[in-house]
């Protein structure tokens, strides 16, 4: 399977702004983030993200640290992809119930653009692999957006 590039999402805000160049990526929790933030938080964060923004493909993964027994309660409550610890015991009981649920299990977080780092955000599209003439063409209309703001036209 191949994956989109990945970013690691703290919360909404960056979850929104991974999505809102418009390009794949995949929207991957901090690591263990299912272990003090749980399934529900990931799956309500990841729904309100891609709400928002509902023409952006990618995956959505929660990191479970070590611990089988959230890595089952994501899968249980309909999370399709999580990242386990492949040496904890549990992981091939895991690795079935992913398989029967249709999820992707991954045993490492694939490399990711950590948003919590200080100016990640500033290279964000070169991350997701938006070209040049990308960037020019959102540059323009953010700049037309704002002249017409300026000009007092509603679009």
């Amino acid at each position: 399977m191949t994956l989109s590039p990945a970013v690691i999402v703290h919360g909404l805000d960056d979850a929104c702004a991974a999505l809102a160049p418009g390009l794949p990526v995949t929207l991957l929790s901090a690591p263990g983030a299912a272990l003090y933030a749980g399934c529900g938080w990931w799956q309500a964060l990841v729904a309100a993200a891609r709400a928002r923004f509902p023409e952006t493909g990618g995956e959505d993964l929660l990191d479970c640290g070590d611990a089988p027994g959230r890595a089952l309660e994501a899968l249980r409550s309909g999370v399709q992809g999580i990242v386990l610890d492949p040496l904890c015991a549990a992981y091939p009981a895991v690795a079935r119930a992913a398989s029967a649920a249709g999820a992707v299990l991954l045993g490492a977080a694939p490399p990711a653009l950590d948003l919590a780092r200080p100016g990640a955000a500033r290279g964000l599209g070169a991350w997701l692999g938006e070209t040049a003439d990308e960037r020019a063409a959102d540059e323009g209309a953010a700049d037309e957006g704002a002249a017409d703001d300026r000009a007092g036209r509603v679009g």
